[in-house]
């Protein structure tokens, strides 16, 4: 961090592992029931051969959430409002761009929700023994319920999530160790090559990690998080380290299917958890049941929220619990004092014009980087 002297200051250990947040909930979002199943067959049916898609997709998401998270911090605005801004002067196009927006995330998010609640019931009912089609909407009620009345959702789920993903790190990873991969074959499957019959698992490899409303997400987090262009190293920081452990942890799933299960079946989630018997024996099953569980329950809550941001970006609505539209989709509670001592910011000289600042959209509301700035006292 640079501050107005030019004095490079190190960030502290605490801080740093602060940062990571943000960061563990995109990493999250995107490990769910899909990445879990994508990644097990296809090791179990191609071994280490479509490994490069895993590197590419860790790559990929590094990038592209670290961009949106810049964006965030920089423009202390989300992805939708920053489009919608940006083709202010070409309306037409804004609201062709603004459309196909609309239409791709709600439909994705409202697929990816489906999908994470299936494969949420299907840990739930290995557990208890409830069938699945009875699991599914009963799980829906609980995401609904908690989306509602638990106050801010994206700062639970950072806390929650952080230790659930570390967690599957440490198991998966051990189970990789213990099976003794060939690294031969796993430097081999580096090389980007695309199987007979493979494209489709190849794409849902990269797919269930390069997640596009996780991105909207991001920025969203990262706003609320950061606030400053000093605080960039900090937020690069506590985005690179969370998605190279998500790397590691579908890395790890692939690795290890593709030694203990090439050439077996996968009929049922509970097959899935041989990769899992070197490890934990006879817990091997419950584990996994309760990972599909917490990973695809992690999974559904990110969904709305993502969506919710998109559609409070583009139609101006508040991001908190004042706003009913917002609550309807994502029924997050925000603070609301919070929010605006986050977002809203003064010129620390009183002399200085922000009339003409591209920043200063909103009467009354500097929101110019080009001096120092101090949080309002205004806000609330």
């Amino acid at each position: 961090m640079v501050n107005s002297n030019n004095v490079t200051r190190k960030f502290t250990m605490k801080e740093k592992l602060a940062s990571l947040g943000p960061g563990f909930v995109i990493v999250g979002s995107f490990i769910g029931p899909g990445t879990v199943t994508s990644c097990t067959l296809a090791g179990a049916t191609y071994g280490f051969t479509l490994f490069w898609c895993v590197v590419f997709s860790v790559i990929a998401v590094i990038v592209m959430q670290g961009m949106a998270a810049r964006i965030g911090i920089i423009t202390q605005e989300g992805l939708a409002e920053n489009m919608k801004h940006d083709f202010a002067d070409r309306p037409l196009l804004r609201n062709i761009l603004c459309g196909l927006v609309i239409i791709a995330i709600t439909i994705g998010g409202l697929a990816y929700m489906g999908g994470d609640l299936t494969g949420t019931a299907m840990g739930a009912s290995a557990l208890t023994g409830v069938p699945t089609r009875i699991m599914a909407p009963i799980l829906g009620v609980i995401v609904l319920i908690v989306l509602l009345f638990v106050g801010d959702a994206v700062k639970y789920l950072e806390k929650l999530l952080s230790v659930c993903v570390t967690l599957m790190a440490i198991v998966f990873l051990m189970t990789m160790l213990i099976v003794r991969p060939n690294f031969g074959e796993l430097l081999r499957g580096c090389i980007p090559t695309v199987p007979k019959g493979g494209l489709m698992t190849c794409l849902s490899l990269i797919g269930t990690t390069v997640v596009p409303y996780n991105m909207f997400l991001h920025a969203a987090s990262a706003q609320r998080t950061w606030h400053t262009k000093e605080e960039l190293p900090l937020c690069m920081f506590g985005t690179t380290v969370p998605m190279i452990i998500g790397g590691v942890i579908t890395g790890s799933i692939m690795i290890t299917s593709a030694v203990v299960m090439r050439g077996m079946s996968v009929n049922n989630a509970m097959d899935m958890a041989v990769q899992l018997e070197g490890t934990l024996g006879r817990f091997a099953q419950p584990f996994m049941a309760l990972g599909l569980l917490s990973a695809g329950i992690s999974s559904a809550l990110c969904s709305p929220i993502s969506v919710s941001y998109v559609l409070a970006g583009l139609f101006d609505w508040k991001t908190d619990g004042s706003d009913k539209r917002f609550l309807g989709t994502s029924a997050i509670h925000s603070d609301r004092r919070n929010y605006y001592f986050r977002n809203w910011h003064q010129p620390v000289s009183t002399d200085h014009d922000c009339s003409g600042c591209k920043w200063n959209r909103t009467p009354g509301r500097c929101r110019c980087y080009s001096l120092p700035c101090k949080p309002s006292e205004n806000y609330g």
